[in-house]
């Protein structure tokens, strides 16, 4: 698999190896592939303690993301999320179901996990569907969910 040269790096409180851990456990595919530690005057600088993880390398089905445990200064907004492309019903129920534990549902498909960082966990049939001859109904169905149900648009779009 080909380098990208943009991956994502996230910014956590203390949580940054959780997370990690957490997210490979969820997707196929991932590893935590390097964990470095503050040392010395990285601690110093940082204010963290010397020899907790510093940042946190991994890989969620081949994409490349960091991890840093950089304090409470910065906090995840909705103005930033990662977007799940799901095959059927049953990835949406899966990636839904582990990433709102202990986080929050939203509407049409989005979510926050625990740690506050969002996620839309949509179907690759929505934007067939939403450009459809019914794309008003399949928007007003799709407005009355939480999670994401394919068969809900998908009747919406045959009304």
């Amino acid at each position: 698999m080909a380098s990208t040269k943009i991956s994502p790096f996230l910014w956590f409180d203390t949580q940054a190896e959780e997370a990690a851990n957490l997210y490979t456990s969820i997707f196929k595919n991932s590893e935590i592939k390097n964990i470095a530690r503050y040392t010395g005057e990285g601690a110093k600088a940082s204010g963290q303690p010397e020899g907790t993880v510093m940042t946190v390398a991994f890989s969620l089905d081949g994409q490349n993301f960091t991890a840093i445990n950089g304090g409470p200064i910065f906090k995840f907004t909705e103005a930033v999320s990662f977007v799940i492309n799901c095959e059927n019903q049953e990835e949406v129920d899966h990636f839904w179901n582990k990433l709102t534990e202990g986080g929050q549902e939203s509407q049409c498909g989005w979510l926050k996990d625990k740690f506050g960082l969002s996620w839309q966990v949509v179907p690759k049939q929505l934007g067939e569907l939403m450009s459809g001859p019914n794309a008003g109904k399949v928007m007003g169905a799709m407005l009355k969910m939480k999670k994401i149900v394919i068969k809900d648009l998908e009747d919406a779009a045959n009304q």
